[in-house]
């Protein structure tokens, strides 16, 4: 260890062990990870080259499946420089990668095998059990006697056993509730008439339980499914679910959870870090049949990266402006630290702007970085390049302290990632007067440049994040659903979104099942949830 590094240590003993055991830990899960990948391309390019020297006829499709593997093996073992030329791959750009190896396997061996009129021998691939709480339907299945053992006793000596998934497709049903009426007569000759009351429903008089509610608001909202595909899916089994009805019930829905998803917010401007982030939301314009573009602010909180024991959560506010008015609006009242990307609105909030008590505004040095980064894939631009080079022992003092308490992070930073910020900006200041101002590098330095004040702010306080990814990952569910649904169809249905979008990835954020929880919380408002007890609705308490 550098002798300097020493002071960026902390004096508890207790500490130096967390520190230790969670070094050890991430140590151990990266190299379990690089031998499970190792091992999965060993064992395709093992069935490719098998499959070469068997016939050629399917030389096409093996070479495209070896370049996939020298896709995989660059991007996950080239060098820095070999790694720059191609766009680094995420974890689902590497799961796709791999499902399209084995599918193109399973094509040329399903093939091979019709040929040859028999399967091929595999050996048999260790796997986890089925989890304990799935349904076990159980078959027997008796051998024939054989006819010289006709009349013997059968010894059993032994079985086999295989268990193999099966699926019920999701059925509808009918709850038939029935409230038989019972008349009395009393001693005074009058009658009494007793009947149990109607249970209380959401939308009384109607047809759908809660848990129908809840899985079209799921599907709609968190799984990117819109209503005109769920009505399709329903008809299948011969449920008549018109898409203007769903509808009907998800401004129902949104009126009910409305008060949640504020309490929501409200939460999250209570935490000492919030991040910021807006999407486009295409609309459909009311009486033109045109569409506008509308917006989805997100606002998330998550305190865990530095230490704090609140669950995490994001808050979306569906507005048709991008301007700073928005965001001003929805964050009144916060005076913590906002964590945004590079778009000029946020800084009306910021200190800068005079007010004493203004939000602290941080930057994110990802949406910097991929300034460079981009240059360097379309240019090859060796100076974005070496940007991009000099920016990536940042993400990995990142790794280090993530989790840890606020002061402890800083004072590694100050150590470490300082030097790093402070000569890469002077490389920046140096380089901008030697190139033509109105190029792609200079903009991308000027960018940079710009927001030195708020991307240098993480070095002095523990409590920022080196990027906005937090806000971006909860962000990225609803850019799914709006590709899927093309537009939200009016600013109503807009609103509705936001609301339902709050608490359902707020869910999931918590690793709370959306549908289970939605169900319940709809039962307990239909039948008169107090108010003063919100809080115990939110997911992040629903205890099952």
């Amino acid at each position: 260890m550098n002798p300097a590094d020493l002071h960026a240590l902390p004096d508890d003993v207790h500490a130096l062990k967390a520190m230790i055991v969670a070094a050890q830990d991430r140590v151990a899960s990266a190299e379990q990870r690089r031998r499970a990948l190792e091992a999965e391309i060993a064992a395709h390019e093992a069935e490719i080259a098998a499959m070469k020297a068997d016939k050629a006829a399917d030389a096409e499709k093996i070479g495209r499946l070896e370049s996939i593997i020298a896709l995989l093996q660059r991007a996950q073992y080239g060098t820095r420089s070999e790694k720059l030329r191609i766009a680094p791959l995420d974890d689902e750009q590497m799961a796709f990668a791999f499902d399209e190896l084995r599918t193109g396997l399973g094509e040329i061996e399903a093939k091979r095998e019709k040929q040859s009129g028999q399967a091929a021998l595999r050996p048999p691939r260790p796997r986890k059990g089925f989890a304990p709480h799935l349904e076990r339907i159980e078959e027997v299945i008796e051998p024939e006697v054989p006819a010289e053992c006709e009349g013997l006793d059968a010894v059993r000596i032994g079985e086999d056993v295989t268990e193999r998934l099966d699926v019920t497709p999701a059925r509808f049903r009918v709850i038939v509730t029935r409230r038989p009426k019972y008349a009395y007569r009393l001693a005074d000759g009058q009658d009494r008439i007793a009947q149990a009351p109607a249970p209380n429903h959401l939308i009384a008089g109607g047809i759908p339980t809660e848990a129908v509610l809840a899985q079209v608001a799921v599907s709609k909202y968190a799984d990117g499914l819109p209503l005109y595909r769920q009505e399709e899916i329903y008809s299948r089994d011969g449920v008549e679910l018109d898409r203007s009805l769903m509808a009907q019930w998800m401004g129902r829905l949104s009126f009910e959870l409305e008060p949640l998803a504020h309490h929501v917010l409200k939460t999250i401007k209570l935490g000492e870090r919030v991040f910021a982030d807006e999407t486009r939301l295409p609309t459909l314009a009311p009486g033109t049949g045109k569409v506008k573009t509308a917006w989805l602010w997100a606002y998330a909180r998550d305190d865990r990266t530095f230490g704090g024991s609140s669950p995490p959560m994001v808050a979306y506010c569906f507005e048709d402006s991008r301007s700073g008015e928005c965001v001003a609006r929805h964050l009144d009242g916060y005076r913590g630290i906002l964590q945004i990307d590079g778009y000029a609105a946020y800084n009306r909030l910021g200190k800068a702007s005079g007010a004493n008590d203004a939000m602290t505004l941080a930057g994110c040095w990802a949406h910097a970085r991929r300034k460079f980064f981009d240059l360097q894939a379309s240019d090859g631009s060796p100076f974005a390049g070496a940007v991009v080079t000099a920016m990536a022992p940042l993400w990995a003092i990142e790794d280090d302290i993530r989790g840890h308490d606020p002061d402890l992070r800083a004072a590694i930073r100050a150590e470490k990632s300082a030097p790093i910020v402070s000569d890469l900006l002077a490389v920046l200041d140096r380089e901008l007067p030697r190139i033509s101002g109105k190029s792609k590098l200079a903009e991308a330095i000027r960018y940079t440049l710009a927001r030195r004040a708020v991307l240098e702010r993480f070095l002095s306080d523990g409590r920022i994040e080196l990027d906005s990814n937090i806000v971006e990952r909860a962000i990225r569910p609803q850019t799914i659903t709006r590709k899927n649904s093309l537009f939200a169809g009016s600013d109503g249905g807009g609103r509705s979104w936001a609301t339902i979008a709050t608490l359902l990835i707020t869910a999931k954020m918590n690793d709370v099942d959306p549908h289970v929880w939605l169900t319940q919380t709809l039962e307990r408002i239909a039948n008169g949830w107090p108010n003063s007890d919100i809080d115990a609705l939110m997911p992040w308490n629903y205890a099952g």
